[in-house]
């Protein structure tokens, strides 16, 4: 399996984590969002939609990670990244699709670009536009992890929410969003860090770490 991403990318992050989680082998490649890498001709040949993550099976090539998620826990079940139950799998969705669908979307570099040349956003008008859709997000994350969480996001084991919601607190610490309001949430995070899984799909471990 070849892994397209880059390493502070949230997607693509979310994906290491469910690699490694899965005990899979894979090789990376690098594709440089702050230079646009991702809009080469080669990778747009690979992925229509030239956005990172994708990652190739053996010349299929899948994108989107909610996507990429639910094919490894499928060809990989062990261990799963779904609860048993419809009900509690739907509940792990929905809290996966917070942060997939409500609040990464809104803060990821495109379209914060977009609101800079195109809208003439202030810096502080960028500050304000993530703290508001990030800290939503995670205010109803707070709320369902107090309700369902037993050490990580949904019950004792780490889940499809587990896999969002770290990178989404890696990204809000980013942006300096002040998380004292989501104790619950920073639990999570704490105990998902001491898992060597966790700890090796960290963006500060990859191999194309370049925090300047």
């Amino acid at each position: 399996m070849i892994l397209h991403g880059y390493w502070r990318s949230g997607t693509a992050y979310r994906v290491r984590i469910a690699l490694a989680l899965k005990g899979l082998a894979y090789a990376q490649v690098t594709h440089d969002l702050r230079r646009g890498e991702q809009r080469a001709p080669d990778y747009a040949a690979l992925n229509p939609q030239p956005l990172v993550p994708a990652l190739d099976v053996g010349g299929t090539v899948l994108t989107q990670s909610p996507a990429i998620l639910e094919w490894l826990d499928e060809r990989h079940p062990d261990p799963p990244l779904l609860p048993a139950t419809a009900d509690a799998r739907a509940i792990v969705r929905a809290m996966a699709a917070i942060v997939a669908c409500d609040i990464h979307p809104l803060n990821n570099l495109r379209v914060l670009d977009t609101l800079r040349t195109e809208f003439d956003a202030t810096p502080d008008a960028i500050n304000r536009w993530i703290t508001r859709w990030i800290g939503d997000g995670l205010a109803a994350l707070e709320a369902l992890v107090q309700r369902h969480g037993a050490g990580f996001a949904y019950g004792n084991t780490p889940t499809l929410a587990d896999c969002h919601l770290v990178p989404q607190l890696y990204a809000a610490r980013r942006f300096a969003v002040d998380l004292a309001p989501f104790p619950a949430l920073v639990a999570v995070d704490a105990r998902a860090a001491d898992l060597p899984a966790f700890a090796a799909a960290h963006p500060d471990r990859q191999p194309d770490a370049d925090p300047a």
